[in-house]
Order: structure tokens, then sequence, then C-alpha cells
């Protein structure tokens, strides 16, 4: 992809107009990217101090009893968010969804394994593992290049 500034003196708003072929899956995420205003900071209380949650240390975000809560390196946290609302505001491209109850950032995966049948065993970095349901299993292989 080619970026290209102008500045004019002239311009009182700044204006992006994409130049394509066709629409592509890239194209499509930068639009969508462009046209983000919701935030993309996700807070977590935990010993009744919200604390705000670097997506870097995220490992899963997933629900359990009705409420959600995102998984780091210091512990568990509780979001005040739905799962959608977590899944709007981190990256696509680190973040993918594995069932309808959970969220997993790709870059804290140690490995997938594959020998399960039917599913798809999710082991992190940090030990714990999870399962990839069975109605998601075609798109983490997608994702994987399988």
């Amino acid at each position: 992809m080619q970026v290209e500034i102008k500045i004019d003196d002239s311009c009182t708003e700044p204006k992006i107009i994409i130049l394509t072929a066709s629409i592509t899956e890239e194209v499509n995420a930068l639009m969508q990217k462009l046209s983000e205003n919701s935030p993309s900071i996700i807070t977590g209380s935990k010993d009744g101090k919200i604390e705000v949650l670097s997506q870097n240390d995220l490992f899963r975000i997933y629900t359990a009893g009705g409420k959600v809560f995102a998984v780091t390196d210091r512990g568990e946290y509780l979001l005040r968010l739905r799962l959608y609302e977590a899944a709007e505001r981190l990256s696509p491209s680190q973040f993918v969804r594995i069932s309808n109850s959970e969220i997993i950032n790709l870059n804290r995966v140690k490995n997938f394994d594959l020998s399960f049948s039917g599913t798809i065993h999710v082991e992190f970095t940090n030990g714990t593992t999870t399962y990839v349901s069975r109605r998601y299993v075609s798109k983490i292989k997608k994702i994987l290049g399988m």
C-alpha cells in the first residue's frame, strides 16, 4: 500500500481519498479503522481498583456467569463491557473470537493443538489453555493458513 500526504494551505478539513482497483479486505479494514470513533481503551476492576489494561497484556477475554473477564499476567479483571463491546475496542489483527463467549490474543498463544477431534486446543504462553468451539474452527484454520 502506498501512502501519500499533500499539504494544502487552502484545505480547511483533512480529506482522505482511497484509490484502488477493487474493494479488498485491506481496503475494508482501512476504511473501518479510519471511521472508528469508539475508544480503544479497556479498563478492568480487581481488588476494588480500576486499571487500564494494555491490549498487549491481555491473554483472553471471556464471559462466565453473565459477567465479562479479562485475563492478564497480573490476574483476572472484571470488565464493565459486554463481550462484543470489548471486541470492538480490540485490534482485529491481534485478537480473534474463538467461541460465542471468548476472544483470544493471538500474540499470546504458544500453540494450537489440532489433534482433538472436531476442535482446537489453545495453549497460551502463561500455561493456561482453552478450546476453540466447533463453530469457529474453520475461521481459526483460515487465520492460521490451513
